[in-house]
């Protein structure tokens, strides 16, 4: 039992390591992020699984899985190589968004579905409440962000260019299809949006059963959504005039020589730090006990 404190100590340190690499641009070591997480794991062991003990290491496994899928190269090996610009295909992407937000939340997803499943049951109303209120910014500025590129988009034209056999016309036309647009863009917000009301789901349940700590860590990741659903609205074809709201893009802090992400550290800060936040609530006192839901307050 003693290793265990030492176990999540190594891993908010490899999170911090984890989080300067990225905000310098030059990872400190490569494996942090997966070594922070392999610790998590070691500690959740140590100090003894919650019920149902399947929970904590399922939940932890996707996160670990994209760890490594995500890991920075070595340096310098992306230094040569070919690049292609342009392809025979120029056809709108209506996926591109989704993919991009999915790409960035797939894990996260998993583990909130996996904590869902596990501690499922009812919540008191107070925190159903808080949720509720929590939730009322995210989904407005997901609202806010979708209807700032939808009317962009229906604003924009382009020049087109008409040839006969002895002339060339240019004249304006639509500068995006909208059919394709609008689908683009509720695509692009589901995977984060997804993420951000399963997340305070979770911390509904967590904070029924007395997990505070584990339900901040969830709330956190509700936090997680916002940056995630800017990159993914930067993925779909859009005038750039429709960024003057993202108040969560990669340039929203602007970048600087010494610190060129800045947004992009703190979104690794508040992800690695709500996992902590989890497996450290969900394994504290108690953890033995099962996990009975808690009655609705009348």
């Amino acid at each position: 039992m003693r290793r265990a404190p030492l176990l999540l100590i190594l891993a908010a340190v490899s999170a911090v390591a984890h989080v300067v690499g990225v905000l310098v641009a030059a990872p400190l070591w490569r494996g942090a992020e997966v070594l922070s997480l392999a610790l998590l794991l070691g500690y959740a062991v140590a100090a003894g699984l919650p019920v149902p003990r399947w929970a904590v290491p399922a939940a932890l496994v996707p996160l670990l899985v994209d760890a490594v899928r995500t890991m920075p190269a070595e340096p310098g090996a992306g230094d040569f190589g070919w690049t292609v610009y342009g392809s025979g295909d120029s056809g709108f992407d209506v996926t591109a968004g989704f993919d991009a937000a999915f790409a960035g939340s797939w894990a996260a997803l998993v583990a909130v579905a996996v904590l869902l499943v596990a501690f499922r049951g009812r919540g008191r109303r107070r925190h159903l409440i808080a949720a509720t209120v929590a939730a009322t910014p995210v989904v407005g500025y997901t609202a806010v962000r979708v209807a700032d590129v939808g009317a962009a988009v229906a604003a924009s034209t382009r020049v087109v260019e008409v040839r006969s056999e002895t002339t060339l016309t240019r004249v304006g036309g639509p500068g995006y299809d909208r059919a394709e647009v609008v689908p683009a863009l509720v695509l692009a917000v589901l995977p984060p949006l997804a993420l951000a009301l399963a997340a305070l789901v979770l911390a509904v349940l967590l904070a029924g059963r007395g997990r505070r700590l584990a339900a901040t860590g969830a709330a956190l990741l509700a936090v997680l959504a916002l940056p995630l659903l800017d990159a993914a609205l930067a993925a779909v074809p859009h005038p750039f005039e429709a960024d003057g709201t993202a108040l969560f893009a990669w340039y929203a802090i602007p970048p600087t020589r010494m610190l060129p992400q800045p947004v992009a550290a703190l979104t690794a800060a508040v992800e690695l730090a709500a996992y902590l936040l989890l497996v450290a609530g969900l394994t504290g006192a108690d953890r033995a006990a099962p996990a009975v839901p808690a009655a609705a307050a009348g």
